[in-house]
């Protein structure tokens, strides 16, 4: 009975020994990968730095090492205030991505705007008043132009006073009469068939009118 209890504890050992060997292989293992590894890197390491070395000497470039490890210190100085132009850079990216769709709508929308007005004619408007503007331009010197400046103001009150609404009735009525008119069945009249419409009192209130308004035209102060 005691030498089955030393047995099993043999048989215990052994499997822990294997264990451990198992273990212990398995290191090794990973050492020499890790060791590989870095052979591997070494290698590429230093063909890079050769490389960088060479182009450096092409280009003329000269390093400063003190001024390399100022540089590395402000990098790790301001790694916050890299952080945070990153989250700008992040913040920024996200709300170029949430406003794409309200951007494509409003050049869709733009687009069709623009396609309504070709279809209206406003471009075709536009390139007339170039038209009009350039035949202002060749017919009329600087100091039209000039003169223009300078009676703005009159010109634009008379515009208005003309726009008035009996001013405006007063010019289509005239207008309309003028227009029912024939020149070619218009009655003569002789002297006297003259004096006996002069008598007439609407033909009396038309030369009252008239001569209203000569008199006024004589007096040009008057309503400034």
């Amino acid at each position: 009975m005691e030498s089955k209890n030393i047995q099993e504890q043999m048989d215990q050992l052994n499997q822990k020994l294997d264990l451990i060997l198992e273990h212990v292989n398995q290191q090794r293992l990973k050492s020499e990968a890790v060791e590989d590894l870095i052979a591997d890197v070494s290698i590429i390491g230093k063909d890079v730095y050769d490389t960088t070395v060479a182009e450096l000497e092409t280009q003329a470039v000269e390093l400063d090492p003190e001024e390399l490890k100022t540089l590395g210190i402000r990098i790790l100085k301001n790694v916050h205030n890299f952080n945070e132009v990153m989250g700008m850079f992040e913040s920024i990216t996200d709300f170029m991505k949430d406003a794409s769709p309200i951007a494509n709508e409003v050049i869709i929308d733009f687009t069709r705007k623009l396609h309504e007005f070709e279809v209206k004619g406003y471009f075709e408007f536009m390139a007339e008043i170039g038209s009009v503007v350039d035949n202002i331009v060749t017919h009329f010197t600087r100091e039209d132009i000039k003169l223009l400046a300078d009676n703005v103001v009159t010109i634009l009150e008379t515009v208005k006073s003309m726009t008035q609404p009996e001013m405006l009735n007063s010019i289509n009525n005239a207008v309309k009469i003028y227009g029912s008119l024939e020149m070619e069945s218009v009655p003569e009249y002789s002297v006297w068939k003259l004096m006996r419409e002069m008598n007439k009192p609407e033909m009396k209130r038309s030369l009252g009118f008239v001569v209203s308004f000569m008199k006024n035209l004589s007096q040009p102060n008057k309503y400034e």
